[in-house]
């Protein structure tokens, strides 16, 4: 597999969004960190560590209700023994906002305690929301404040620039547009990131990368890739990457059939069921699925 098309997405725009970020950073207080419960580290932008400083640090995993809860119950661990303060979220029915306001608090703990002692009270925290796109920031912002002040989409690159919201007297947020880095040093980080959205489909192969991701559930989620597209134990068997096209082929041949993913002739249609299987894994219909784990 070492003929595989490298991923990288650093588009212009990224450039000049990575620039006002750090602008922006000697402005605020915290930067709270959105990330995709899914895939925690390889959503982490590494970038927004090296401008972030000596600045307060909150983690958001949001899409927390497809991420597999006990993987995600390891990454709460693993964050927290790093000092980091973590909420699990799912911006879309505001499961887990609650806990939010909370922990912005005690992420500023020092700093609001420091401020007491100088006389200065009541001062609003400022917040920078940061992270790639579609991670779904926007849509936290949105539910966050109770009413749509950010724009919102399902493809990546839809925030296009900064803005201030007033969340409450005691909280104000810089929403940012998503951003990336300009290269991905570990393919396999770029390889989900792909599976996630977060990357332009426009770019990418998607019949590869739909077979790559049907490999990955074959070995780590074998029973929900059953239950989904009822795949049978003979296109599951084990493969070496020799005979991984065709391997790759045979599951994507299976799912075409029983999706209708079918050309004239009754050929496969392989990338219209790469984007059915990429569609189910994105919107949690195959199941609670996490990419990697602490």
């Amino acid at each position: 597999m070492s003929d595989k098309p490298i991923i990288n997405w650093y588009p212009g725009h990224m450039n000049k969004a990575r620039k006002s970020m750090e602008s922006g950073m000697k402005l605020i207080d915290l930067v709270i960190e959105i990330l995709d419960a899914r895939a925690p580290l390889s959503s982490r932008n590494p970038d927004i560590d090296k401008m972030a400083g000596g600045k307060d640090r909150l983690i958001i995993m949001n899409k927390a209700d497809l991420a597999d809860k006990n993987i995600s119950d390891m990454w709460r661990d693993y964050f927290k023994e790093k000092g980091i303060e973590t909420v699990f979220i799912n911006s879309k029915n505001k499961d887990g906002l609650r806990n939010v306001m909370p922990a912005v608090k005690k992420a500023c703990e020092k700093r609001i305690k420091r401020n007491e002692a100088r006389g200065i009270k009541n001062q609003p925290i400022r917040a920078m929301v940061a992270g790639i796109p579609n991670v779904g920031k926007s849509t936290f912002i949105n539910a966050f404040c109770g009413k749509n002040m950010a724009k919102t989409g399902n493809k990546p690159g839809v925030t296009k620039g900064e803005q201030w919201i007033k969340v409450n007297p005691e909280l104000q947020l810089l929403d940012t547009p998503g951003i990336l880095w300009p290269k991905f040093e570990d393919q396999e980080v770029g390889r989900r990131l792909a599976y996630l959205g977060s990357i332009n489909d426009e770019i990418l192969v998607t019949e590869e990368l739909a077979g790559d991701l049907l490999l990955f559930l074959k070995d780590n989620y074998h029973n929900l890739l059953k239950e989904r597209y009822n795949i049978d134990d003979e296109a599951e068997t084990e493969v070496d990457d020799e005979v991984f096209s065709t391997h790759q082929s045979r599951m994507m041949d299976l799912i075409a059939r029983k999706r209708g993913c079918l050309k004239q002739g009754g050929e496969t249609d392989y990338f219209k069921t790469a984007g059915v299987i990429l569609d189910d894994f994105r919107s949690g219909k195959i199941g609670k699925i996490t990419l990697e784990r602490p």
